[in-house]
This record gives structure tokens, C-alpha cells and sequence, in this order.
């Protein structure tokens, strides 16, 4: 966390409840700012909390301080099950709902689809935006893999995380950034067939229910996320979240 910047007005690290010297709580807070052409936003992903037994009863009221901003979009993307019930009473909401494990490759691909891997010196980079460029970039430093597709002479941006499933036996990518689910379902056959060179056959993003195009399975209440304030954070993005920073 200190080797990210830091957001202007708020804090790096998170936010403690300390009592005579001594901290009794801390929430690790990971804010972003995203440049977008309609004006910045203000992500902040409530990551790891805890406080000691016997001043549990502050708790909320380390959170409540914390959610006071009303301009930034507040995500809680790992929710343990006992924390489900403060997240509706503090006015969270669901905006995934389960996930979806599918098989790119076996998806139609255009022939006029091509896939690269994101480099600075790479000439595609400049079809993105300055924001999306930042973001390819941030998450191949921290250990993904930044891909952008070339359909139609338009670019799109995808940012693949690795991880393992069914048990941790079958290595797979969960999709941490892409504009869209229809653009995902546009671009996963071409993606697919490349990352077949790498021996990788499964993906998995967040959805609320199955997704057209892709050959795959959905799994409903599962991998459940959360937000609260002005924009939710569209699916298939989870960008600069604990998932990236801390690993599943």
C-alpha cells in the first residue's frame, strides 16, 4: 500500500480507533481516483477491518465515520457472512450477485479480432484513454496479466487476474477489468485462443445471471460484492481492489 498513490484528502493506509496511545481497531481503506470524461471519481474499497473484543460496539461508528463522504463510491467486494446484515443496514447494496466460469475459447471469434499484450511502447495503447491506460499498466506491475483486443479497429481494454478454482486444482484468470460484459462476450473467442498458448481454459467474472455468448456456468450467491454511493462499479470490474492488492 505505500508503494500506491495516495488520493488527495484522504488517508493511504486506512483509518484506527485508538484509545490512551493504544490502537483497538483499524480498516485498511484503498482509495482511487478515476479520470473520466464526465468528471473524477472517488473509489474506496473497504478492505480488512477488525477491532478487539471489548470495543466491538465502536465498530460501527469507525465505519459510519469512514462512509461519510457522499461524493465516493464505497465497495466491500469479500463481505464475510456474519457482516452481511450491517452491510444492508448501512445502506450497502448488491451490484454482484454471483459468478460466471466460462470457456473463452469455445466462444464465435471475428476474424478481424486480434489480442496484445499491453505494453507502454505498445502503438495500440494509444486508442485507450488516459484512465484505461493507467489502469493496464498499474495492474501488470501488480502481477496481472493486461491484454488489449483489436476488433473492428476499436480497442478494448481487459485486465485478467490469476487464480485457481474448483479447489484451487484448475488455474484460471479472474477478469478484474474490461468496459463491459458485451464487450467480454464480444472479444472471448479471440482472447480465449490466446491465452490458449499459455494452457489457460477458464475465466471467471462477476454477473447476475448467465452471460450471452459465453459457454460457461453461473453460480448464483457467489462471490457476493457490495457498494455504496453515487456510481456502482460496473461488472467485471474490480479494479485496484483488495483482490488485486492482497490476492483471493
Amino acid at each position: 500500500m505505500s508503494q500506491r498513490p495516495a488520493v488527495a484528502e484522504f488517508p493511504q493506509y486506512g483509518w484506527a480507533l485508538e484509545k490512551a496511545d493504544r490502537i483497538v481497531g483499524v480498516v485498511l481503506t484503498l482509495y482511487t481516483r478515476y479520470r473520466r470524461q464526465e468528471g473524477d471519481e472517488i473509489r474506496c474499497n473497504l478492505s480488512s477491518w477488525s477491532v478487539d473484543e471489548e470495543f466491538r460496539p465502536y465498530a460501527i461508528k469507525l465505519i459510519t465515520t469512514i462512509l461519510k463522504q457522499r461524493d465516493v463510491t464505497y465497495t466491500n467486494v469479500s463481505p464475510a457472512p456474519a457482516t452481511l446484515k450491517h452491510n444492508l443496514a448501512l445502506g450497502f447494496r448488491l451490484f454482484s450477485s454471483g459468478q460466471f466460469a466460462f470457456l473463452p475459447a469455445f466462444s464465435w471469434m471475428q476474424r478481424s479480432c486480434r489480442v496484445l499484450e499491453a505494453r507502454p511502447d505498445l502503438a495500440e495503447m494509444a486508442m485507450l484513454s488516459d484512465s484505461e491506460r493507467y489502469i493496464l499498466s498499474e495492474h501488470s506491475a501488480l502481477g496481472c496479466r493486461s491484454l488489449i483486443c483489436i476488433c473492428d479497429g476499436a480497442a478494448f481494454p481487459f485486465v485478467l487476474m490469476p487464480r485457481r478454482i474448483l479447489r484451487g486444482l484448475i488455474p484460471s484468470y479472474q477478469i478484474v477489468y474490461c468496459r463491459s460484459l458485451a464487450d467480454l462476450s464480444r472479444c472471448a473467442g479471440a482472447m480465449g485462443r490466446f491465452l490458449l498458448r499459455s494452457g489457460i481454459l477458464f475465466c471467471v467474472v462477476d454477473a447476475k445471471e448467465p452471460i450471452a455468448g459465453l459457454f460457461g456456468r453461473y453460480r448464483a450467491n457467489s462471490g457476493l460484492k457490495y457498494f455504496r454511493g453515487p456510481r456502482p462499479p460496473s461488472l467485471g470490474d474490480l479494479s485496484f481492489t483488495e483482490l488485486v492488492m492482497f490476492g483471493p
